[in-house]
């Protein structure tokens, strides 16, 4: 990886873009990994590349439904595997969760690398690279329905970090509630899910590990309340006037 000046003004976004690079060279990130990245930068920039103060209530709720899933599921692709792995592996210690490779454009090859960095990262199982425990969800059209039973099959909480909207409604047919994160407030995804951390994988990840640590010291009605009071679309509609305002700014 090439050598990012830390007083570059795009300092933290050019080092991101050099991760994704890396691991597009490594076989765990393809074309349109690259340029879905692009589009959520967009959305980020509105933002202000911070993490606001809706996307921090958010991780408070994702925290705590992780931590009182029975069967939690932390799905992942090439680009989060090139961005966070180790944030992924502490994040499924803390949460007692499963990690699964899920790809929209998937290849036992990719699956292969991304399972391998993960453990590299300390992951001590990955699912989904397996066609022993491989089901299907029928109502997703691309690659991401192919799960495996053992992990997204049997989960009650999935984790759908740089999620596509198609599998969050099937999961959510499946009974199954979503936390996922998502810059763009208007999408499927994040309107679908049962809650929405609209931030950058790459601040979001680092703050759902410390509050899922901090959470877990308490209790499991401190935890429910913090659920129960939590709406995702009311949220959602804070952070869309919070972006509308600095547009308008």
């Amino acid at each position: 990886m090439g050598k990012v000046s830390p007083r570059h003004p795009r300092a933290e976004s050019l080092r991101v873009r050099e991760q994704l690079v890396e691991g597009f060279k490594a076989g765990l990130v393809v074309p349109e990994g690259l340029a879905a990245h692009g589009r959520g930068e967009a959305f980020d920039y509105i933002l202000g590349e911070q993490t606001t103060k809706q996307a921090r209530r958010a991780t408070e709720a994702a925290a705590a439904m992780l931590l009182l899933a029975k069967h939690p599921v932390i799905s992942v692709n090439g680009n989060i595997a090139a961005l966070v792995p180790a944030k992924i592996v502490e994040l499924a210690k803390v949460a007692n969760a499963k990690i699964e490779v899920n790809l929209f454009h998937g290849s036992a090859r990719r699956e292969a690398a991304i399972a391998k960095r993960l453990r590299r990262h300390g992951a001590k199982e990955v699912l989904g690279t397996e066609r022993k425990f491989s089901t299907r969800i029928k109502e997703v059209h691309s690659d991401r329905r192919k799960i495996d039973r053992m992990g997204i099959g049997a989960a009650d909480v999935v984790l759908v970090p740089l999620e596509d909207g198609d599998r969050t409604e099937a999961l959510k047919r499946l009974g199954k509630r979503v936390i996922a994160i998502d810059l763009n407030p208007m999408s499927r995804t994040a309107r679908k899910a049962d809650v929405t951390m609209v931030d950058n994988i790459v601040r979001a990840l680092p703050l759902l590990v410390k509050r899922a640590k901090r959470l877990s010291r308490g209790s499991k009605t401190n935890l429910r309340e913090i659920i129960r009071s939590f709406d995702n679309k009311a949220n959602l509609r804070a952070t869309f006037r919070l972006m509308l305002n600095r547009l308008k700014k």
